[in-house]
């Protein structure tokens, strides 16, 4: 039985953390040195992301019907307003609750002069800084490139998406190897992290936490909620009823586990099927409210911690780039972390290298992946209302309503 108990992910990373907290506070020489552990973890994580987002997001648009320019132009005006308001939740609940500020670790901040006209002057500049030092935009628009060409090939587009799949397959199996990791990579940030800047360090992590699960919080029920309302079901009923889905991606860590099952459900809850595979498939790589709000408290958690004294123009740098930036999330575990990663080499005023300060609590933000999958079902669910396909009667036999 204690065997089975620590086999399971979440028990290793409570293990590793402990064991990184232990060393940090009793051997601080010892625990800087396992630094190292964390970067190999993020460049092997940095390395595969780029592939499978190219894969993942060609397959996508590769097995697009005929007639669905409409649908298409619905779903980007919706993930983009998601999107937005996700991010705008993120970095009012940051400046509010402040989970950064006053956690005196002496992290080195960054002079940074731009106010809030400037950036706007400034933002094709940005987006050409962010496709040449981020390799996630380039590959996102490559991606579409050729999804774009393989639609116009019809038929024998088959013979492309078919080995395109299996190779998909091989580097799904090969980061969830590379995952597996994360519990070493969780103890040797967690040990550099206690022994550099002592137990003091942990009080804002635990205030990221919860700044994190309350922003997710806010948007779940107030946004969520409201346009599920909108549509005609309570977002609680809807919650209640994919209750089995949602805990295999709490226990599992994975959004992707739950979508069979998820597309099941939404097809019983009087989705046309063609659609919820679209939005699913698509949501899953456009449509990532968690992993939003996680961009945007961790900048701002990583820019008190470097002690900056956050102006207009900081918080509006931090919006527009997050919009550009987080097209290239997935849903693959590691994503979200790379895409903040991502981020912080554009932004000139936050320390990338304090990223790794989060990596201690990487497994313990279950809002975020939760959050995501909600987002998805009530995308999916809005889309056919917008569009008139839902079957409101098929919707009130599953939810009880």
């Amino acid at each position: 039985m204690i065997a089975a108990i620590a086999r399971k992910g979440s028990m290793q990373m409570v293990l590793a953390i402990a064991c990184g907290l232990l060393l940090g506070l009793w051997q601080p020489d010892l625990a800087r040195a396992m630094k190292p552990l964390s970067d190999v973890f993020l460049l092997a994580v940095g390395a595969l992301i780029p592939f499978v987002m190219f894969a993942l997001v060609v397959s996508a648009l590769g097995r697009l019907g005929r007639g669905v320019g409409t649908v298409a132009m619905q779903m980007l005006a919706y993930f983009l307003c998601m999107s937005l308001l996700s991010l705008v939740v993120g970095l009012a609940i940051g400046l509010l609750m402040r989970p950064g500020v006053s956690a005196d670790l002496a992290l080195a901040p960054l002079e940074w002069n731009g106010a809030g006209p400037a950036l706007l002057d400034a933002l094709p500049a940005i987006l050409v800084q962010a496709c040449t030092q981020s390799i996630m935009l380039p590959t996102l628009l490559a991606a579409i490139v050729t999804g774009c060409l393989l639609r116009l090939l019809g038929e024998g587009a088959k013979a492309w998406l078919a080995p395109l799949d299996r190779l998909l397959a091989l580097l799904l199996r090969v980061l969830r190897g590379v995952v597996r990791l994360a519990p070493v990579a969780a103890f040797g940030a967690m040990a550099f992290t206690v022994s550099r800047y002592g137990s003091a360090s942990l009080w804002p992590l635990l205030k990221f936490l919860l700044a994190m699960y309350v922003a997710s919080s806010c948007f779940v029920f107030g946004i969520l909620a409201l346009v599920a309302r909108c549509c005609g079901y309570s977002l609680l009923r809807l919650i209640a009823w994919l209750k089995s889905e949602l805990l295999l991606v709490v226990f599992t860590g994975s959004s992707v586990a739950a979508l069979p099952a998820l597309v099941e459900r939404l097809e019983r809850a009087g989705c046309p099927a063609a659609l919820v595979r679209l939005s699913l498939t698509t949501g899953y790589s456009f449509n990532l409210p968690g992993s939003n709000i996680y961009l945007a408290v961790a900048t701002l958690f990583l820019a008190q911690l470097a002690g900056i004294e956050l102006q207009v123009g900081h918080v509006l740098s931090i919006l527009l780039i997050g919009l550009v930036t987080t097209l290239g999330s997935t849903s693959v575990a590691g994503s979200a972390f790379l895409t903040l990663a991502a981020t912080l080499t554009i932004l000139p005023f936050v320390p990338v290298q304090s990223a790794g300060l989060l990596l201690a609590v990487e497994r313990l933000m279950k809002c975020r992946s939760l959050t995501n999958v909600l987002g998805n079902c009530v995308a999916c669910l809005a889309l056919a209302r917008w569009q008139g396909t839902l079957d409101r009667r098929e919707l009130r036999a599953a939810l009880g309503t």
